[in-house]
């Protein structure tokens, strides 16, 4: 840049030094020939304002440059600071990636060794469960087994005794270890065993020893038994001697026997059971063996609680009495007699049966 050439009106105003230099450039610009015509000169005022602004300019700049620099600086060691922290940070960040990788790992390895022992336990488990269902349900088909055995045996008790106080026994115990049991799938059992506990005491049973002894007692009187063919003996006509009254001569007693045989030859009566009366003498042996076979059997059957079999040999008895026997005898009137009483005992000889309790136990056994 140019300056214009200093005002030389002025003589009191001091020239600064340098000037003299910028005046002659100034001139020689001037006065070369082509050169466009100078600009025209600046006041001093202004020259100095512009001087002084161009040093305050400097002066910002460089104060600038200088605190900008400083920042810089501060800015350089806040930059390495925390570089410095970040690297620290990083490092610790790989440092506890690493252990948290480790410790990944080893938790991968101890859930998948907790997953194999858990697994294992719950196999575990599941065979301990099926083990005590197991051995629940032995113990209860032990159970059930016992008390059907203890039952049967009761019953045969029963029937060799003829008394219901074994089989009642028996039930009230059976009760008694199922409800110690205490199994949900055992309960009708014990109600069948309470109904049948009923039953049995409500029976009322025959006195078996009286009716096998009134059998025996037909079984002797058999032989005793008339016959409807049998021939009566024949009344004695002889007359009658008192010790005051002399003895009849002997032709009058030879008369009256001879009558006597006449008469015994002979017998009037009605006949309603022909073939009763044409039995020959010796068929009446094998009747009573007969009638004495059927009270026997008739005795077995009741000893082993037949009691239909018992009762039809009755029938049959009862009727060989009635058609081949004298009922107009006294003593096939009290054989009649007893034999009706033995057949009515005989309707209540049948020992009540634990039906319901063993239809329970086949249930139970089966498992349903």
């Amino acid at each position: 840049m140019t300056l214009p050439p200093q005002d030389t009106a002025a003589p009191n105003e001091a020239v600064p030094a340098g000037e003299p230099a910028q005046q002659a450039r100034d001139g020689a610009a001037a006065t070369a020939p082509g050169s466009p015509p100078p600009f025209p000169p600046l006041p001093p005022a202004v020259r100095r304002w512009a001087i002084g602004a161009l040093v305050a300019l400097v002066v910002g700049t460089s104060v600038a440059c200088g605190l900008l620099w400083q920042k810089l600086g501060r800015v350089q060691q806040e930059l390495a600071r925390r570089s410095a922290d970040s690297g620290n940070q990083a490092a610790e960040a790989r440092a506890v990636a690493k252990a948290a990788q480790e410790l990944a790992q080893e938790t991968a390895a101890r859930q998948a060794l907790s997953d194999a022992k858990l697994s294992e336990v719950a196999l575990q488990r599941s065979q301990l469960e099926d083990l005590i269902q197991s051995l629940s349900r032995s113990r209860d088909e032990n159970l059930v087994v016992d008390i059907e055995s203890a039952l049967r045996l009761a019953q045969q008790q029963a029937q060799l005794t003829g008394s219901v106080d074994p089989l009642l026994a028996a039930l009230k115990a059976a009760e008694l270890r199922v409800t110690r049991a205490a199994q949900p799938r055992l309960a009708p059992l014990q109600r069948a065993i309470t109904r049948d506990i009923e039953r049995v005491r409500g029976a009322t049973v025959a006195d078996l020893p009286t009716m096998l002894s009134r059998l025996d007692e037909l079984t002797r009187v058999v032989d005793e038994l008339p016959l409807m063919n049998q021939v009566a003996s024949a009344p004695d006509d002889r007359p009658t001697t008192h010790l005051n009254e002399p003895p009849l001569p002997w032709w009058e007693r030879s008369l009256h026997r001879v009558l006597s045989e006449v008469r015994a030859l002979v017998r009037v009566s009605s006949v309603a059971q022909p073939e009763a009366v044409l039995l020959a003498p010796e068929q009446g042996f094998f009747l009573r063996e007969n009638l004495k076979l059927k009270l026997l059997n008739a005795r077995l059957g009741l000893l082993a609680r037949q009691v239909e079999a018992s009762r039809l040999d009755l029938v049959a008895s009862e009727a060989s009495l009635r058609k081949y026997f004298d009922p107009a005898s006294r003593k096939t009137q009290l054989a009649l007699s007893t034999l009706t009483q033995v057949q009515a005992q005989t309707k209540s000889a049948a020992l009540p049966r634990p039906d319901d309790t063993f239809a329970a136990l086949t249930t139970a056994a089966a498992g349903r």
